[in-house]
């Protein structure tokens, strides 16, 4: 059943950039960041986007009960775009190619209603940057909220 219609008669919009470090390779739980930005804003009703700002990073919703499935699909990932498949493009090394590859086939900016002053994640769902990368990396991700706030 679906629920009544909000109507919002004022729209803000607020950004900022989040600087994400990272160890290497692996997936880092933003959510709480995130969930920080929207409360400090006041944000109410509306729709927040992300955006990285990176070509061998990406960002992913998956889920946060079972870390098993974040280590299938590193695994997965890396099945598809093996460091050892003969690339030209290695300037930065051998994982340079397939972490451009993995951020194809994965997003660069994901959009998540806010109902309510929440994030409407589902329960099992979190917010995650992808590092695609084997070494250590500054990662920075704009956050950009449009809606009402109060």
């Amino acid at each position: 059943m679906r629920q009544r219609p909000t109507t919002v008669s004022a729209t803000t919009v607020a950004s900022s950039l989040l600087t994400v470090p990272t160890s290497g390779r692996g997936f880092v739980d933003l959510t709480g960041e995130v969930a920080s930005f929207a409360r400090e804003i006041g944000a109410k009703e509306g729709a927040l986007t992300l955006f990285v700002r990176h070509t061998s990073a990406s960002l992913a919703i998956q889920e946060n009960a079972d870390p098993s499935v974040l280590h299938d699909l590193t695994t997965a990932l890396a099945r598809l775009a093996p460091e050892n498949a003969g690339w030209t493009h290695d300037t930065e090394g051998p994982d340079d190619m397939p972490a451009h590859i993995k951020t194809m086939l994965t997003q660069t900016s994901l959009h998540i209603p806010v109902l309510n002053g929440s994030l409407a994640l589902g329960t099992w769902q979190a917010i995650y940057l992808i590092e695609h990368r084997s070494r250590p990396h500054r990662r920075e991700i704009v956050l950009q909220f449009v809606g009402a706030t109060g």
